[in-house]
């Protein structure tokens, strides 16, 4: 079976637009009652204080670490929500310290075992969701009772499978796979800021 783009194309107009069809085809793939259920974890973190643990490699790790800038700022501007996160794709001194003398699988769980606590929460990007790292980060949280949130495309991946909640993206592209991932980090943290906002700022503010 061939993946996208399934052929060469001669023109960029084109090839935009055969991209973008496919964004919003995978976009729309997007099953809405896992998303609600996302942001009903998120809410229950950040209104208890608890802590957020993100974590993805490649350009998953970027999304990963731009959720801390949306979560954290974004959604505590105007609410009463106090969202605390932590990226465990930003830590480079302690990743390349595991990485060179344990295991790079052991990246992530690792920053887990030292660092979370009961009543805090997880989220994994990864286009595969089958990231050895990422799939050991995920079921150490589960095993000791942090909800997981999984980003996965392909064909999900043993995160999926995991997780308390997967928000899969149908689409077999890294571009496109990581542009809709991108849109739900934000939609997550727009949606749980606004529901928590007087009516009249949501108006008034940009987003």
């Amino acid at each position: 079976m061939s993946t996208f783009p399934h052929k060469k194309f001669g023109d960029m107009a084109s090839y935009a637009d055969a991209y973008y069809e496919k964004m919003a085809e995978a976009a729309a793939s997007v099953n809405r009652e896992q998303l609600q259920k996302a942001a009903d974890i998120l809410t229950g973190i950040y209104s208890k204080g608890g802590m957020l643990f993100s974590c993805g490699n490649g350009g998953s790790a970027a999304i990963a670490n731009h959720l801390v800038c949306d979560h954290s700022k974004l959604v505590r501007t105007d609410t009463d929500l106090k969202s605390r996160i932590v990226s465990l794709s930003a830590t480079v001194e302690i990743i390349t310290a595991i990485g060179n003398d344990i295991s790079y699988d052991e990246v992530f769980v690792y920053q887990l075992r030292t660092l979370a606590q009961p009543g805090d929460a997880l989220v994994t990007v990864s286009s595969s969701g089958d990231s050895e790292n990422i799939v050991r980060a995920a079921q150490w949280a589960r095993d000791n009772g942090l909800p997981v949130i999984s980003m996965t495309g392909f064909a999900g991946g043993r995160s999926a499978k995991i997780a308390d909640v997967n928000l899969h993206v149908t689409a077999d592209n890294y571009g496109v796979i990581e542009d809709v991932h991108q849109s739900l980090m934000h939609i997550l943290a727009q949606y749980v800021r606004q529901a928590h906002m007087d009516e009249k700022l949501v108006v008034e503010r940009k987003f």
